[in-house]
């Protein structure tokens, strides 16, 4: 039997690449208030999965020419693509921080996949996460500061690998909140919607859902209303940990931290452009 040949229900979905804390909530209900993006509650995909555990249906599906992976990507598939349809609209928009711990097998799950890189200063980035830990959602953890720069680097990482790897549009959540159109009016020719202003006012529309487990839902974001980000922390009280990746982005010049000139040389700007990368900045 020939190998499966891996088609899909979901066309051109996007995918919002970004670590915890910064901003991809805010830029879910943005995208979601066009007409033509479908922009649901977060769902880790890393944590949908097929059980095929018992000898008899390995042998099964290993007689059909599937493997384990092959069954995930046909469950998140049709559970993307049924939750579109259902929404009336054409273009699916899905956020998950944890979704780029695995950018590698969504990118060959959707070959066609669209990818929006959202970039926010680290250190603010984590100081976010810390004050947000609570432990009915992470049990296990500590919520110590050392914890949350680990998991914070960890995504953070994650969103700087998929970067290099990958065709996509970088925003950062900075310029989102100071300048929203000028922001999003980019991002919306990249996916080939039209930007309507309307989006700008996401608290009109009744169909965000801000709750625990499906990312942020403070005060803040409940207000319906862009808001100013807090600034970050000054570069002597950057976490030693997070120099690095701080200058990689650009948020740190070679002389503010350890290590930055490394950093900043690993990641060259004229890097995106090579691979035809579209970057807000």
């Amino acid at each position: 039997m020939p190998p499966p040949r891996g088609e899909r229900l979901l066309v051109a979905p996007v995918f919002i690449f970004s670590a915890a804390r910064s901003g991809s909530t805010l830029l879910r209900a943005v995208l979601g208030g066009n007409s033509r993006l479908y922009a649901p509650p977060e769902l880790p995909l890393a944590h949908l999965s097929v059980r095929a555990e018992t000898r008899w249906i390995q042998a099964s599906m290993t007689a059909l020419g599937l493997s384990a992976e092959d069954l995930d990507h046909m469950l998140w598939d049709r559970v993307l693509a049924d939750t579109l349809r259902r929404s009336g609209k054409p273009t699916i928009v899905a956020k998950t921080p944890s979704n780029v711990l695995i950018w590698r097998r969504i990118a060959a799950c959707w070959p066609d996949a669209r990818f929006v890189f959202l970039l926010r200063h680290p250190a603010a980035a984590v100081a976010s996460l810390h004050a947000a830990w609570h432990p009915s959602w992470h049990p296990g953890e500590s919520g110590s500061l050392a914890e949350a720069i680990g998991k914070g680097l960890r995504y953070m990482t994650g969103v700087e690998d998929a970067r290099r790897s990958l065709p996509g549009f970088t925003i950062r959540y900075e310029d989102l909140t100071s300048d929203p159109e000028g922001t999003v009016r980019p991002l919306c020719d990249y996916l080939r919607v039209p930007f309507e202003p309307l989006m700008l006012e996401y608290g009109q529309f009744a169909g965000h859902r801000f709750a625990p487990g499906l990312g942020d839902a403070s005060d803040k974001i409940r207000s319906g209303r862009i808001q100013p980000a807090v600034p970050p922390p000054p570069p002597p009280d950057i976490p030693a940990e997070l120099t690095d990746i701080c200058a990689a982005w650009g948020y740190l010049a070679p002389a503010d931290g350890p290590g930055a000139d490394r950093a900043a040389a690993s990641v060259p700007r004229q890097r995106a452009q090579e691979k035809g990368d579209h970057t807000a900045r």
